[in-house]
């Protein structure tokens, strides 16, 4: 089996390759999507074969697709950058990727998305059967994008789509966690967040990647407070805080339950205190 991923130089993609490299079977190859040779040398001393093009390209698609059984399209644009390149990234870019596999005959399509399509919470945990209800302070191109790039590669006749939704990923050293205080500011004390580390979304993708279904949350069992998230990056709360209300107590919070069910899904780090204690931040 020949594996396409995208998005390898990112934050996620960069800690998934190597995993997925390291558990491959007999038989097995990885080849990686860059648009730098250079960014793809330490996946190819790992043993990756390395494409080069702009995944945006119709014939870099071609070429990148050549022979490939399965992609893991974790590419993504988001925060920062103007709406109009993550409605190209995201939506466009994830589109034409899959149709351009469907055409080639590969059989299987992971879709890294996030919670964030589901938009305003449910007063639960959102589930995989939850439609999309655009709103909420996050709303925006980021979600809008993921939630249309879903809709249309699941539409995809003849091709195998799984989706794997992520919530706040951190880990290993990303930046991720520190970087919330920046938004954690306009946070209610109690506001939760949803959260995955870096090891789980691996776990989580590499599930989805060989065993059948459809859309997937990834997530870990513990939702930590704003409060909590001063603590981790060692930082005083500020004053004031305590003034600040939570509109949606639910937003973004996700019931991980049908991928423990039905894929056997286990938590490496049920909460992101469980990987500060074994040294996984």
């Amino acid at each position: 089996m020949l594996t396409l991923v995208t998005g390898t130089t990112g934050q996620i993609g960069r800690r998934f390759v190597p995993r997925l490299l390291a558990q491959r079977q007999p038989g097995e190859q990885v080849r990686v999507l860059v648009r730098d040779a250079a960014r793809g040398k330490r996946f190819a001393d790992l043993g990756a074969q390395v494409a080069v093009g702009d995944m945006r390209d119709e014939e870099t698609l071609r070429e990148a697709l050549a022979g490939v059984d399965t992609v893991v399209n974790v590419a993504a644009s988001f925060r920062g950058v103007p709406d109009e390149e993550a409605w190209a990234v995201n939506r466009d870019a994830a589109v034409a990727l899959g149709r351009a596999a469907q055409a080639l005959g590969t059989e299987r399509f992971v879709q890294v998305s996030t919670n964030n399509v589901y938009g305003v919470g449910r007063g639960r945990p959102l589930t995989e059967e939850d439609e999309s209800r655009p709103g909420g302070a996050m709303w925006g191109a980021y979600p809008g994008s993921k939630a249309e790039a879903e809709r249309e590669l699941l539409a995809l006749k003849g091709l195998d789509v799984r989706v794997g939704r992520l919530p706040f990923v951190y880990g290993e050293g990303d930046p991720h966690l520190a970087n919330a205080l920046h938004w954690a500011s306009r946070w209610a004390p109690h506001q939760r967040l949803q959260m995955a580390h870096h090891a789980d979304v691996a776990q989580g993708l590499m599930r989805l990647l060989y065993a059948p279904g459809r859309v997937y949350n990834i997530a870990d069992d513990a939702p930590v407070t704003t409060v909590e998230l001063y603590r981790l990056n060692g930082v005083e709360v500020p004053a004031g805080l305590n003034e600040l209300t939570d509109p949606d107590p639910w937003f973004g919070i996700t019931s991980n339950q049908r991928i423990r069910r039905e894929l056997g899904f286990r938590p490496i780090y049920p909460s992101v205190w469980t990987a500060r204690d074994a040294g996984a931040l």
